[in-house]
């Protein structure tokens, strides 16, 4: 062929793929209101900087060719703020993006490329899972596939969204990504409603097999929930604007918004004027931190405590605090796997760990014990263990028996402050009289009375500071100004913020 027509060849080629599924099945989805697949890429990324990596790339099988324009998965690199990223897109008008032997390779290629080059990856979902006949019998499951293929070693940030059926391969990237966004209407699950119906005989409801209420509030895989396909791809770059680009550099730093600091003298005030009264915690994420910074993961999920993302002067913080306002702060099993995630992946991606402390202990009861409450305690304290970066733990007001320890105090923190309002003790003053003096409100009152206040003594802030068990107490107020100078003292280190991230093979879902 001449050279001009090798050109046109090309060009139209090039134009072929890039009409996905075709207009019918792309105006179908504009009319329910949903990005396509390069869509959610432009909104993700810079203007004019998606690079395609296998446009031309279509399924193994002749007969399919002509009808998978970029094999289902559109797949690349760009940037995000200027930063370079990788994505992959699952195309829903192309076979349901099902997954096959060519668009595998594709994305193991993505991953490879991004993880040797310290970009973060991140992940559109909506697939229908493995393409069938593909896969079928010995030679289709079993061919080409590598042993690392679901290998999670955090040598960069992973980000999904979850934005329409989202079964197979999409399923499970999701589970390993440090952020998921999910749309309503989504479905997240090992298998199809259809399927699951066959195996089970019995008619399934796709919400309750794996709705956004299913995996916000019960199984904690995802992080946010959003209205639109647009919110948790503005989501996800908000994410990644606190993360570094790969485990061997510290965070990027912001600039810091004007009248961050204004807020310091409202923290005395938002705490109740007695201990028995509740508050949200958030209102103190808020007063200390950035403005506007605040960037919570898991809301509805484990809700006595807040994990956020968030910056002190510029610097991305990762904030573990007690939030009495959900079952007076104690601390249940999900509450703890909601702790220890936040945990891995902020040491993983050298983030510092701010623990705002007030509870009092471990929720307790037959419910939680089988919920392996025991395990998830210890599974905390070996990861608090693990943590390499700066660590730091400010007690607000109580903190109670073994979440002491949980919680940064007794020596698992770099740091630790206390407020004024700090109190520190085996248990409840309440129920340590009942325990260690056998005496209870409605029986000899007087008695009840005297007990509790001798377990109420040596319990303060100043009791603490005197054994140094705390190295600094501090007026509320000056909670912002203590982090950021602590802080600027924990960062340097040597590596120049940079942990050793031994949790960085900690299982990617709980």
């Amino acid at each position: 062929m001449a050279h001009d027509a090798l050109l046109e060849e090309l060009q139209a080629r090039r134009v072929k793929a890039r009409a996905m599924g075709g207009e019918r099945k792309l105006a179908e989805r504009r009319a329910l209101g949903l990005l396509n697949a390069r869509e959610r890429i432009e909104r993700l990324l810079d203007p004019g900087s998606f690079m395609e990596s296998g446009l031309l790339a279509t399924a193994a099988d002749k007969d399919l060719r002509e009808r998978t324009p970029a094999d289902g998965k559109v797949a690349g690199f760009g940037r995000v703020d200027g930063r370079m990223v990788a994505v992959v897109s699952n195309d829903f008008t192309v076979l349901g993006a099902s997954s096959s032997r060519i668009n595998s390779k594709k994305m193991a290629h993505i991953k490879e490329v991004a993880t040797r080059n310290g970009m973060p990856i991140v992940f559109f979902g909506e697939s229908t899972g493995a393409r069938m006949p593909e896969i079928m019998g010995a030679a289709g499951i079993g061919a080409g596939q590598t042993r690392n293929r679901y290998l999670r070693m955090r040598e960069t940030p992973w980000a999904s969204a979850v934005l329409g059926p989202c079964y197979g391969s999409s399923s499970w990237y999701a589970a390993m990504s440090d952020f998921v966004a999910m749309r309503r209407g989504a479905i997240m699950a090992v298998a199809s409603p259809r399927l699951t119906s066959l195996a089970t005989t019995e008619e399934v409801d796709p919400e309750e097999l794996g709705g956004w209420r299913v995996h916000a509030n019960t199984t904690g895989l995802v992080d946010q929930v959003t209205d639109t396909d647009e919110e948790a791809i503005d989501a996800i770059r908000r994410f990644l604007s606190y993360m570094p680009s790969h485990h061997g550099e510290a965070p990027p730093v912001a600039e810091v918004p004007e009248g961050s600091d204004d807020a310091a003298d409202t923290l005395a005030a938002l705490l109740p004027k007695t201990r028995q009264q509740v508050y949200d915690v958030r209102r103190v994420l808020d007063a200390i931190c950035d403005r506007r910074s605040v960037f919570e993961m898991k809301a509805r999920f484990g809700r006595s405590i807040v994990t956020a993302l968030s910056r002190i002067d510029g610097r991305t913080v990762g904030f573990i605090a007690n939030n009495p306002m959900i079952k007076g702060g104690a601390i249940d099993p999900d509450a703890c796997d909601k702790a220890i995630s936040f945990m891995v992946m902020c040491d993983s991606f050298n983030i510092p760990i701010v623990l705002l402390v007030d509870q009092p202990g471990f929720l307790v009861g037959i419910q939680g014990e089988a919920k392996r409450a025991v395990g998830k305690v210890i599974n905390w304290m070996n990861a608090l263990s693990l943590v390499t970066v700066p660590c730091i733990s400010i007690i607000m007001r109580k903190t109670y028996g073994q979440a002491v320890l949980n919680m940064g105090g007794a020596g698992n923190a770099d740091e630790v402050a206390a407020w004024t309002t700090a109190e520190v003790s085996f248990m409840e003053p309440e129920f340590g009289a009942v325990i260690a003096y056998g005496v209870r409100p409605d029986g000899d009152p007087e008695a009840y009375r005297a007990a509790v206040e001798r377990m109420r003594r040596d319990t303060g802030a100043y009791d603490l500071a005197a054994c140094y068990g705390a190295q600094e107490v501090i007026d509320p107020r000056e909670t912002r100004d203590y982090l950021r100078n602590i802080l600027r003292v924990h960062a340097l280190s040597p590596t120049h913020g940079v942990g050793q991230h031994l949790m960085r093979t900690w299982p990617t879902s709980f």
